[in-house]
């Protein structure tokens, strides 16, 4: 079937446009076009009425620069929550329409059901810089169990990538492949294949491509440290990938594990159910212009080595290697021709999720760092209108947060000489509109979950008492992670940087000491914006609540959620569960009972 980079002759030579398709043939690109222009008139048309209602709020009495700098800020902030909300919507949608709504949005994913073998080699890879390496290879054994139990196992070989530099580590590491490898019989001991490399050039995009130099397979599966994948569920992607040879990017719906501390059970809750809803609705209008988010996905070797290498970027603010290569590598690969595409199912693969606070602030930091350099790309030649917006979205995603912390800023100023005649109604309808808007992928994800299967997640009082300690949890934290990535940015600003080091994975106590080191900046923003408005205008902070909230509990949160005793409480009463949790898989299983003994966790 032709597709849109292929136009086909004439009868009299003459080149002519072939029928638009994606390159795959999935889609007529016709299709594609009404989505997304479907979707930004919604977008448009919601920021427009935010924008009018603002305008009415903040013109009262006339303009002056305050009112600019806070209708600028919520103009920033706003289209993230827009565009989550319209996801949302046509999301719950998809979900509700059953097997219809799972093949408009992806039309490639029948093909993951078949049974017969695959027919191509698969390199399933994991990277390490300064990992608990018994840890992460407890996990890449038994993908490698799970992957032999399917029957396919000679289709698939497995390679630790390392960039570990801590001599400790690297002992450690060696160790642990020599005990893996030593118990395995000659045919899979082949298959399986350990590489450090002396030095971290280009992180993990670099170590990635150094493997794809020298790789004989024609896919490779990128796992993270954390991540773990069933057989069946790498299989489903295999099948895919053989059936759509221009797919170059296959990202598979990526959920947490179960966990032991109390934050993180309380985040992926959130994060599961509103992924859902939000990643079918992407698949639905992105198409072949889809997320890769780095590990969990299949990759299509060939292309990737000679298309998606990362471009260098000049000393300088935002400069040097570029720190989050995923989603350059998706835009790079769709500019090659190859469709990036997204299977929005649930099943069979996992990840986990930072245990504390502390750790996600952390991550949430090296992950605004990396999206901010997208300013330096996004005048990559080539790149789709789609691609180009992807980019621009990923740096929105972070640009909220000092939107939001300037306006609690000014807002003291603000109210100190309200004109009488501000319609206060109006301004609490907007307000309260935006805290909807941003709830709206998690409660279509909830609303799906008490319609379809509620006893998987332990029963329709569990899900509720699950939604409510969540939506207060996720309040709190946005406060927190507001403040934190402000602070970071203008970090990044004035030339600092932010160190990729290793991660803390395990669920581990957060001391009251440790908390109070960590977050003073934090709690210092809530209790100076807090005791600003307490003097101009205290009735407007139960309103605020939901912002301001969380800096000033930053420290007893950062305590109570890794705190082990709670974690303890919370699984016993099946709060927050997840469905493996209840009904673990075997790969689960296996991973909670803690694997083999010859992998048995170091002590730190």
């Amino acid at each position: 079937m032709p597709h849109a980079d292929s136009p086909v002759p004439a009868g009299d030579g003459a080149a002519v446009p072939a029928p638009l398709t994606t390159p795959a043939g999935l889609q007529p690109v016709a299709v594609l076009r009404r989505r997304r222009r479907a979707l930004l008139a919604l977008c448009l048309a919601t920021l427009a009425g935010f924008a009018a209602g603002l305008a009415r709020v903040l013109g009262a009495g006339g303009w002056d620069a305050i009112d600019g700098i806070l209708f600028a800020c919520c103009c920033i902030a706003l289209p993230w929550t827009v565009l989550g909300f319209w996801n949302a919507v046509i999301g719950l949608w998809l979900l509700c329409a059953g097997p219809r709504g799972l093949a408009a949005a992806a039309p490639f994913a029948a093909a993951g059901d078949r049974t017969d073998p695959p027919r191509l080699r698969t390199a399933v890879v994991m990277t390490l810089r300064n990992e608990e390496p018994e840890r992460a290879l407890a996990r890449l054994r038994l993908v490698q169990e799970s992957l032999e139990r399917t029957g396919h196992g000679a289709g698939f070989s497995l390679h630790i990538l390392s960039d570990t530099d801590r001599p400790a580590l690297i002992a450690r590491e060696e160790a642990a492949f020599a005990a893996w490898r030593a118990g395995l019989d000659p045919v899979r001991a082949a298959r399986l294949h350990y590489r450090r490399r002396a030095a971290n050039t280009g992180f993990k995009a670099g170590n990635l491509q150094d493997f794809c130099a020298r790789a004989d397979e024609d896919f490779m599966l990128p796992l993270d440290a954390d991540s773990l994948m069933t057989g069946e569920a790498i299989l489903r992607l295999v099948r895919i990938a053989e059936a759509h040879p221009r797919i170059g990017i296959l990202q598979g719906l990526v959920v947490g594990a179960p966990a032991a501390s109390p934050f993180a059970r309380l985040f992926q809750f959130g994060m599961r159910h509103g992924m859902r809803p939000y990643t079918l609705a992407m698949a639905w209008w992105t198409g072949d212009c889809g997320p890769f988010w780095g590990h969990n996905a299949l990759v299509r070797i060939a292309p990737f080595a000679e298309h998606c290498r990362l471009p260098g970027l000049a000393p300088g603010r935002f400069g040097g290697p570029i720190l989050s290569h995923d989603q350059v590598e998706a835009v790079l690969m769709r500019r090659a021709g190859y469709e990036v595409r997204v299977l929005p199912i649930e099943g069979g693969s996992y990840e986990e999720n930072p245990p504390t606070l502390l750790e996600h602030l952390t991550r949430d930091a090296r992950w605004c760092h990396g999206n901010l350099q997208y300013v330096r790309l996004l005048r990559l030649p080539g790149l789709l209108p789609v691609s180009r917006f992807q980019l621009v979205w990923a740096i929105l995603m972070f640009l909220g947060a000092p939107a939001t912390a300037l306006a609690l800023l000014v807002l003291p100023l603000r109210l100190l000489d309200l004109p009488a005649e501000t319609p206060v109604g109006l301004a609490a309808a907007l307000y309260g509109g935006w805290l909807a808007f941003s709830l709206a992928p998690k409660y279509a994800g909830y609303a799906d979950l008490l319609r379809r299967a509620p006893r998987a997640h332990g029963g329709v009082r569990r899900i509720l008492a699950g939604i409510a300690a969540e939506t207060v949890f996720s309040f709190l934290l946005y406060g927190i992670a507001t403040v934190r990535l402000s602070l970071v940015m203008a970090g990044l600003l004035v030339g600092r940087r932010v160190a990729w080091a290793g991660q803390q994975r395990d669920a581990a106590g957060v001391s009251v000491a440790a908390a109070l080191r960590a977050l003073p900046d934090v709690t210092l923003f809530g209790v100076a914006v807090s005791g600003a408005l307490a003097l101009v205008a205290p009735g407007i902070l139960p309103w605020l609540g939901p912002l301001l909230l969380g800096p000033l509990v930053a420290v007893p949160l950062a305590v109570a959620t890794a705190s082990p005793r709670l974690g303890r409480l919370m699984r016993r009463h099946r709060l927050c569960a997840v469905p493996e949790e209840i009904r673990p898989v075997p790969e689960i299983g296996a991973m909670q009972a803690g694997a083999d003994p010859a992998l048995v966790r170091h002590p730190a």
